[in-house]
């Protein structure tokens, strides 16, 4: 996704800047060529630089004018001689990439790396529908730097209803490093989950490829196409209903965790997209990015850092398990 639109960098834009800066009017008359064109279609041959979908949601904005008059209906058909006037605005993804000022629940930071303990709800990346509001947002607003990196130096995504750590590069070079690390799993990353059904008590390996699922595209699944993707799996506890498990991820496939057990009968607590029913007052997926550990990228010293459970998750952990007392790294 490209945050330069018009030959304008917004990543190097405040929110001020970019929020308030004047909208480019465009003009033109309907020729004879355009004559019982639709609207939007003209529009398209008029800011080639736009999307057509972007066009008609600004048509639906009212920011269109035919003759003067508001044109609110992308399908209208125009005469010769009509005159257009439309006011581009920059499309929801450049807007996107601007800063907003957030609490961030800040674990470790220096001049490299930022270590934070994201909390359920917040969504890491923009994307249709979060273009706003994200922790990518925060970042550009917490330090200059995040502008001049891609994705703002996120490295690794938790999803939007996941809880937990995550580290954040600061510097390209911390985020080359930190980039190289995950893929040669160098990076720990161990979750705390609550799964449906009894999980076998020996502790065992998900080694399955995981790609987007042929049938949904919101969904992935196990499919022969798919990249590899290793989860091993600890149980902790267990009653006739529910698992507390751990699991530790040796590659970062999207919703690794929750697809792995699933394929498995153990689909995550309150997982609706991959078959977790609500249980233990748990109304989302009940996965919490417990223990994070990784070598500094510039000194090479190691770090490591846990994640208590959030309040939601540890009360229904408690449930099944008791203590939240995790075994030894």
């Amino acid at each position: 996704m490209s945050s330069v639109e018009n030959g304008r960098d917004y990543r190097d834009a405040s929110s001020d800047d970019l929020l308030e800066a004047p909208a480019e009017q465009r003009r033109f008359a309907v020729d004879a060529v355009g004559h019982g064109e639709r609207l939007d279609k003209l529009l398209v041959a008029q800011a080639a630089e736009f999307s057509r979908s972007h066009l008609q949601n600004l048509i639906e904005r009212g920011l269109v004018t035919v003759d003067g008059a508001v044109s609110r209906v992308a399908s209208r058909r125009l005469k010769a001689g009509q005159a257009v006037a439309i006011e581009l605005q920059p499309t929801d993804e450049c807007r996107a990439f601007t800063p907003e000022p957030m609490a961030l629940a800040i674990v470790f930071e220096d001049e490299e790396v930022i270590v934070i303990d994201k909390p359920a709800g917040l969504v890491v990346h923009p994307a249709p529908g979060n273009w706003r509001g994200t922790l990518l947002n925060g970042l550009l607003a917490h330090h200059r730097g995040a502008a001049l990196l891609p994705r703002a130096g996120v490295v690794h995504r938790l999803d939007k209803d996941t809880s937990g750590l995550m580290v954040v590069a600061k510097t390209l070079e911390a985020m080359t490093a930190l980039t190289r690390a995950i893929a040669a799993r160098d990076v720990q990353r161990e979750y705390m989950a609550l799964a449906h059904g009894v999980v076998p008590a020996a502790p065992f390996s998900i080694d399955a490829p995981i790609g987007r699922d042929p049938v949904s595209r919101v969904r992935m699944a196990v499919t022969g196409s798919g990249k590899a993707a290793r989860t091993d799996v600890l149980r902790i506890a267990a009653d006739a209903k529910l698992s507390a498990v751990l699991c530790r991820l040796h590659s970062g496939r999207t919703h690794q965790i929750r697809v792995h057990l699933a394929s498995r009968g153990h689909p995550l607590v309150a997982d609706g997209l991959y078959g977790g029913a609500p249980a233990l007052g748990m109304t989302r997926q009940a996965l919490h990015a417990a223990r994070l550990g990784f070598d500094h990228p510039a000194s090479g010293k190691a770090l490591r850092f846990q994640s208590a459970l959030p309040p939601d998750l540890q009360a229904a952990w408690q449930q099944v398990a008791g203590s939240v007392t995790l075994p030894l790294q």
